[in-house]
């Protein structure tokens, strides 16, 4: 079975947005890759995002403290196993629905996000940008 994971960045978007376009792709599981989930926009803080998605049947999963973001050594991390860990639950997630991984940077090419993207395309999973 091949799998398809999907990512999206909030910045910029009013959570109506959002919400919209995850609904329009069909996302079922929304992972929280931040290594903080704090926003200036409380909508996308983690227990009101949480509270927000659980409402409209999309299942909301922190991830940060395995695949969060770490300033200037990102790809260094990709090598831990904290790292592979993440990565093991998240393919776990992708067996059970329709995952976007989310963070604030819409731009993927500016977004750590891409580190995990070239790990899934190396395993045979299909990336699909949300922009």
């Amino acid at each position: 079975m091949v799998f398809t994971v999907y990512t999206i960045g909030y910045g910029g978007r009013k959570f109506s947005a959002f919400l919209s376009l995850l609904k329009e792709h069909g996302i079922e599981i929304v992972v929280d890759v931040r290594r903080f989930p704090r926003s200036k926009d409380e909508d996308y803080n983690r227990e009101v995002l949480e509270e927000n998605l659980g409402a409209q049947g999309i299942r909301y999963v922190f991830m940060g403290e395995t695949l969060g973001g770490f300033r200037g050594g990102y790809e260094a991390y990709t090598k831990t196993e904290t790292y592979r860990q993440g990565i093991e639950q998240l393919l776990d997630l992708l067996r059970e629905g329709r995952v976007a991984l989310m963070c604030l940077e819409r731009n993927p090419k500016w977004c750590h996000r891409r580190y995990i993207c070239e790990t899934l395309e190396e395993m045979g999973i299909q990336v699909e940008h949300i922009i």
